[in-house]
């Protein structure tokens, strides 16, 4: 595993100009100009752009925009999403992780997020992938217990049952809000994994560990072969996953249920689509409209039926 770490680690000038490739990908692993190893294409700054966002998933699968979030934005995250993890239970099983906890039907729980979930900038690079109508998919706080074992390698779309080659299903985003380091459980992905058809990751295929700093957020394809790092430290780590789909396909939580209309009624507007109260053709809905005319509904029922009296 080739570790890929930001732009601020150490130096190493003797290194300069040097070119790896990744086994098993297309990817070049360059050494930039202060010897650190970055992956071609794939680091942005704050002031990317939805094309040079486009251009790293064509050509990686993933891009990591690093400093996105100001230090007082990130703790003020952290400490909510805290108060949230101190009364859940670690995970069932080896994908969710036995030493690590999941905040589920996250925008029930916290508002720190609404802002992330609506970005201007996530939302193009969501959208020129996905197309008009996604929703958010499995929006989840995650936080990597001491001692987690790396989870299983897999892809985010493999829940569909869709032959490949396909387009674009889903495209999910993480946001650090702990530095994410090589010993802490960055996140691991297989650069170019998103192209191969008939492969798995076998042994043979390099895999990179998605080092950056709080604040940072990693963007990558449904396709993408990846998996959540092992901690080897005696510290937990937390980041956010908000993942979207399609809008034709089924998000995997159901947030008309997970989150109480009451909470759905004071969020923005964009974020209330986000979370299915949308329409994307026929497909969402409700007795002929949208469900948004109904998240105020107070029709009356009657012997296990509408009253359909009430509105006449």
């Amino acid at each position: 595993m080739v570790s890929i770490p930001s732009r601020a680690s150490p130096a190493n000038p003797g290194k300069r100009g040097r070119q790896l490739r990744a086994r098993g990908s297309d990817a070049i692993l360059a050494v930039s100009q202060t010897g650190g190893l970055t992956l071609g294409g794939t680091r942005l700054g704050r002031g990317a752009t939805v094309e040079e966002i486009d251009t790293a998933l064509d050509e990686s699968g993933y891009a990591v925009i690093e400093g996105y979030l100001d230090a007082e934005d990130v703790a003020a995250k952290k400490a909510d999403l805290e108060r949230v993890l101190a009364t859940l239970p670690t995970g069932r099983n080896t994908f969710e992780g036995f030493s690590t906890r999941r905040i589920y039907a996250l925008f029930a729980k916290t508002r720190t997020f609404d802002h992330q979930a609506t970005d201007p900038l996530i939302l193009g690079a969501v959208g020129s992938r996905l197309g008009p109508g996604f929703q958010l998919s499995a929006p989840v706080g995650i936080c990597i217990g001491a001692g987690e074992v790396q989870q299983p390698v897999h892809r985010d779309d493999g829940v569909y049952p869709i032959g490949r080659p396909h387009g674009d299903l889903v495209v999910n985003t993480m946001w650090a809000l702990d530095d994410l380091t090589e010993e802490n459980g960055a996140t691991v992905v297989y650069p170019g994994s998103h192209r191969w058809i008939d492969r798995g990751p076998e042994e043979d295929h390099d895999s990179i560990q998605a080092v950056m700093p709080a604040g940072s957020v990693l963007v990558y394809l449904g396709g993408l072969f990846h998996a959540g790092g092992a901690n080897r430290t005696g510290r937990s780590r937390l980041g956010v996953i908000l993942e979207f789909c399609a809008g034709w396909l089924r998000p995997q939580e159901n947030h008309v249920l997970g989150v109480p209309k009451e909470i759905v009624r004071s969020i923005p507007p964009r974020l209330q689509e986000l979370l299915g109260y949308n329409v994307v053709g026929l497909l969402g809905n409700v007795d002929g409209r949208s469900p948004l005319k109904y998240l105020d509904d107070e029709r009356g029922v009657r012997d296990g039926v509408l009253d359909l009296s009430s509105q006449a």
